[in-house]
């Protein structure tokens, strides 16, 4: 089994789970006692939050490539990113790497595709909805089309993310504002929904949305484990 490398702390609320999960797959998966072999850099999210409400994305992404050149360097045999928002530095890991990047955005296209879904709504940040870096891959990687909240809506989310979501606050009056954002989303067309913030699944669960919800942090630790048992 390869070794996984895991960027985490961003925040630690949805690391836990990319260890809770890739380790149930494993388990799952080999029987036994099996469990995954993982390598976490967990960095401090109030720096990488100060640095992205100041626009400085180079700095970031400079912290992001030595943290993957940390993990290479211990061992990992590919590296994986335990955000959407931050790849939005993708580049500086993948230039700085020689190991495989899995890309959140790639590994959730392929799975919106096995359900041949063509129009998918997105949840997420602000950067993550609005700048092109994720949605440019699921339109010209998986010809999706992708809807995107208002900008009321989107204005709601970055508050409720940075806000509550990743200091670990998930209220019954947040997962209702969500439901009912996706539910506009829907009536706009979109035959799906990802959750592209990785606290999101933690607040929405997927039995409650009535049209298919795309758990990125699941689709994450899954394609991981596809490729370090491969």
């Amino acid at each position: 089994m390869k070794t996984i490398g895991v960027i985490g702390g961003m925040s630690w609320e949805s690391s836990k789970f990319y260890y809770e999960y890739i380790n149930h797959i494993v388990a799952e998966r080999l029987g036994g006692s099996h469990s995954a072999r993982i390598l976490m850099s967990s960095v401090d999210f109030a720096e990488i939050e100060t640095l992205s409400f100041k626009d400085n994305w180079e700095k970031i992404g400079l912290l992001m490539a030595h943290e993957a050149k940390r993990l290479e360097s211990s061992g990992a045999d590919i590296i994986i990113l335990a955000t959407n928002t931050i790849h939005l530095v993708a580049e500086y890991i993948e230039e700085a790497i020689s190991v495989p990047f899995l890309h959140i955005a790639k590994a959730t296209g392929e799975a919106i595709k096995k359900k041949s879904l063509s129009k998918i709504g997105l949840l997420g940040t602000q950067f993550t909805m609005e700048r092109d870096f994720y949605t440019k891959i699921l339109e010209s990687d998986f010809g999706l089309e992708v809807l995107i909240p208002s900008e009321e809506e989107r204005t709601y989310l970055q508050n409720l993310i940075y806000g509550e979501l990743v200091k670990g606050r998930f209220t019954h009056e947040a997962k209702e504002k969500c439901l009912e954002i996706i539910k506009g989303l829907q009536s706009r067309g979109a035959e799906g929904v990802i959750l592209g913030c990785t606290e999101l699944p933690i607040l929405i669960p997927a039995e409650e949305v009535a049209i298919p919800s795309f758990d990125t942090t699941m689709i994450h630790s899954l394609a991981a484990v596809d490729f370090a048992n491969s």
